[in-house]
Parts: structure tokens; sequence; C-alpha cells
């Protein structure tokens, strides 16, 4: 039990041993220094900055002992004198495992010099039994800065990927956007796709959180934003990774185009919205389903830009190819996708029908078998020839 002469945070050790522990406090913050330098290979590579930097922690940890065990220190106090010295930037620079190697080193040569300084035994004991606990107040100390730290860092990358998923989606000039992502290092000139759809019910936060933890497990940068009633994401690399639908509420669930840089997101972000516009005109489509799947349903919506894509995707490839393939595509159309029909009308044998039909499919990368390409196919002819 701690008397009138010794100290709360360390009975058995009296008040004129502390003094002496505090004049002694500048010599061991040096030695722990010089230790530093010897066991640690990184510490030696720091700039000069922030060397002193971590020179005043640890002066301000070992004589930060002293007020601590006199009682004249709370733990709040104490991250405040310990740490308190130090900028921001020293924490992006030195990890919190290296922190803990610090404070380790500086607890090892105090707890090797300190409790020299007792007048007995017994108060020998109880300094190095103090410092033990002090070792772990200063841990505990530097786990919450870190801490803070994280969670400030966290919701200050969470409002900036707001702002960029915000900026995508409303065309934002790119310039401001590269930036932005440069804070978070995402690649702004690799290809990126966006993908939109209902944002699952629940808090948004919860459902961009979602997202960042597919991204980490998928190893896949990814940015996202609930809009409202939307959830948009900005996904990189071309791959299309389809278990991303899972992260969306009920309803269809469309991706845009991937296209290289932040320029590219913009007109993926454009594409991905006006596909999520008329999807459910096609209930059967899958999730998620490309944009480009969907320009019939764009085209009949009124979009331009679709009708645009249609004419120069389809029609025109057919037409500079010249009129046997788009005279064999007009009778396979008009006679429903039978191919007898189709040869007798253009007096041509069925294998030759055939043989075209493979070559438009070829061309435009659309399926003259398929119900759903059929009826791009004839929607393309009709543009085109309007056009």
């Amino acid at each position: 039990m701690p008397t009138a002469d010794t100290a709360p945070g360390a009975p058995g050790v009296s008040a004129a041993t502390l003094v002496r522990v505090e004049r002694e406090s500048g010599a061991v913050a040096t030695r722990a220094i010089s230790v530093m330098d010897d066991r640690l290979p990184w510490f030696r590579t720091l700039p000069p900055d922030q060397r002193s930097w971590v020179t005043l922690v640890a002066q301000a940890g070992i004589s930060g002992y002293v007020g601590w065990a006199t009682g004249a220190s709370s733990s709040a106090r104490l991250t405040e004198q310990v740490f308190g010295t130090a900028p921001r930037d020293l924490m992006r620079s030195v990890s919190f495992r290296r922190t803990v190697e610090l404070v380790r080193v500086a607890i090892s040569v105090a707890d090797e010099q300190l409790p020299m300084l007792g007048s007995t035994d017994a108060e020998r004991a109880a300094l190095a039994d103090s410092l033990l606990r002090y070792s772990r107040e200063i841990a505990f100390a530097a786990a919450g800065v870190y801490a803070a730290a994280a969670e400030n860092r966290g919701a200050w990358d969470a409002r900036v990927e707001a702002a960029i998923v915000d900026g995508v989606v409303r065309g934002q000039h790119t310039g401001e956007l590269a930036s932005q992502a440069a804070t978070l290092n995402w690649d702004a000139t690799g290809p990126t796709a966006v993908i939109v759809g209902a944002a699952p019910p629940g808090d948004p936060l919860s459902a961009v959180a979602a997202v960042a933890e597919w991204s980490r497990r998928r190893r896949r940068a990814a940015m996202a934003g609930v809009q409202g009633a939307r959830l948009v994401v900005l996904l990189a690399g071309e791959d299309p990774e389809p278990s991303i639908a899972e992260l969306f509420g009920d309803g269809p669930v469309v991706r845009g185009p991937a296209e290289p840089g932040l320029r590219g997101a913009v007109n993926s972000a454009a594409e991905a919205l006006a596909g999520l516009d008329v999807a459910t005109a096609w209930p059967a489509a899958p999730r998620p389903v490309d944009t480009a799947e969907l320009l019939v349903e764009r085209v009949v919506n009124g979009d331009r830009r679709a009708a645009d894509r249609l004419r120069r995707l389809v029609f025109a490839p057919l037409d500079v190819a010249g009129s046997p393939l788009l005279q064999t595509l007009d009778a396979y159309l008009d006679h429903s996708g039978a191919l007898e029909p189709a040869a007798r009308a253009l007096f041509v044998h069925p294998n030759t029908v055939r043989y075209r039909l493979h070559r438009v499919a070829e061309l435009t990368g659309r399926d003259p078998w398929s119900a759903r390409d059929q009826l791009a196919l004839r929607i393309a002819l009709m543009l085109g020839r309007l056009g």
C-alpha cells in the first residue's frame, strides 16, 4: 500500500527516489534512442525531422512516468503528454507496429536503468513493477492514438469517396476527380466500369461498407456511394465480376462499359444509368446486365445515344460490307428467322444464307439466331436507313 511518502502509482517507491528518477529521465531517453539505432534498422532510415519527433516522444514517455507514478497524470492526460507533441504526419510515417517496437525498446532501457536508483532491494523491485504497469498504460495510450487517427482517416476517406462517386455521376471535370482519387491511391488512368442498381435496405453506410469488404476480399479496387435509393459502384479493371450483384437490393443491376480513366468512368456511369432507366422492360435480364444489352429498350425510350450506337455498331459494318448481307438479313428477318423460306426468296441455297448470317454475327456482335438480337438487328436496320 502507498504511504504518505510513496507514490500512488508506484507503491513502495519514495518521493525522494522519484526525484532521482526524474533527474535521470533525460539520460535514459538519450540511451533509448541510441539503442533504437542499434536494434531497429528502419529507425536509422527515418528522415532527421521524424527522428527528432520520435526522440521527443521517447523523452516525454520516460519523463511522464513520474507524473503517472505520483498520480498527477491520468490515462487521458498521459496520452496528451506523451503523444501530443508529435505531428499527425508522424503516425503516417511510423506504423502502430513500429511504435510498439519503439515503446518496447524505451521501456526496456528504462527497466534496466531506473530501478537501480532505488535505495533498497524492495524499492528497486517496486520500481520495476511500476514500470511494467506504466508500459502497459503507454501501450494502451498509443493504441488509442492510432485508433483515433484511423477512425478520422476512414471518415475522411469515406467523404472523398462519396464526392468522387457523385462527381462521376454528375459528369464533373475529370481533372478535379483525378486529384481527389489520387488521395485514395486510385489509378485514375486504368479501366473503370460503373455498376448501378437499387441500394439494399438499411443504413446507407452499411451498403458502402459491404462494398469495401467485397473489394478487400476480391482484391479489386472499388468505390461506392448511395444516392437516394440507388447504389453506385465504381469498379476498377475489366473483369465483370458477376458476384458484385449481391451487394445491391432487389431489382435490376446494370453495368456500364469498362473504359480507361475517370473520363471513361463518367461515360460508363451515363451508360449504366441510361440502362437502369429501362431495365424493367426486360424482366428476364441477368444480374448484372451490360447496358449494351439494353440498347433496344433505350432506343424505344427515346435515347439518342443508344440509337447512334446501334447505327455505328450494327448498321454501319453491314452497310460497308455491301448489299448481299443486308439483303440476306432483311429476307431472314422478314421470314421470322426461317432459313429455307429466306433462301427461296433470295434464290440461293440455305447454306448460303447460313454463311451470310455468320458473317453478320462476326461484323455486328449480334446473334441472328437469338430472338433479342433479331429485334436489335431489325431496329438497327431501320435506324440506319432513317439516318
